[in-house]
């Protein structure tokens, strides 16, 4: 599948499918409730989620965010592929066929990118999800240092870092989604104080409801 070519998905669906993606701690849930307010009051019919999801492979995932041992490289990315099979079956795609505007904490570009920081092929993993995953309308790209995604996890969140979220491995996350081309994705400079960021999203979600 070349950059910008459209699956299926988008031939049976009359709903629009919207992404955050970013390592942690850049502000896509803030982002995403900040959007689907936004789009509500528009009068959309908006459906937020997230990934993983609160399914059964989803909560699976959760304990190897702790320790990443638990599961062999292979388990865990089969671990994600299942949980947004899942999640495309039950909630995406009828949400889609039905004209709902779904908007998604993280998608498949954050398994490409985790996965592709832990030495697999990025572009293997976006092409093996595109096979059975409705493509994006859009994914806002969050853009931010990973020493900012730390500070808020630590100070804002008071939370523990996992596994996934040590800076070093954020470091190598952010460098994959640096790579990642799609012509779906724009970028948005998630350094700014809430309501700037959530202007510049306004701004490209816009362009896609013209």
């Amino acid at each position: 599948m070349k950059h910008g070519e459209k699956n299926n998905s988008h031939r049976n669906r009359t709903g629009m499918l919207i992404a955050f993606e970013g390592i942690d701690g850049v502000g896509k849930t803030t982002q995403l409730r900040l959007l689907a307010e936004a789009l509500t009051k528009m009068g959309h019919n908006v459906i937020s989620t997230r990934e993983p999801t609160n399914g059964p492979f989803g909560q699976k995932i959760r304990q190897v965010l702790v320790n990443r041992n638990e599961v062999s490289p292979e388990e865990e990315l089969e671990l994600f592929m299942a949980d947004r099979r899942e999640h495309v079956k039950k909630l995406i795609s009828p949400s889609l066929s039905k004209g709902k505007i779904v908007i998604t904490d993280r998608y498949y570009l954050s398994t490409a990118a985790y996965q592709g920081a832990a030495g697999r092929d990025e572009e293997d993993i976006l092409k093996r999800n595109e096979a059975f995953a409705p493509i994006p309308d859009l994914v806002l790209l969050l853009v931010g240092e990973p020493s900012l995604g730390i500070h808020r996890i630590k100070s804002l969140r008071q939370e523990e870092l996992n596994d996934f979220e040590q800076e070093s491995n954020l470091n190598k996350v952010a460098a994959v989604f640096d790579r990642l081309k799609r012509t779906y994705i724009k970028r948005v400079d998630a350094t700014g104080d809430i309501d700037e960021i959530h202007n510049a999203v306004m701004k490209h979600v816009k362009r896609l409801l013209i």
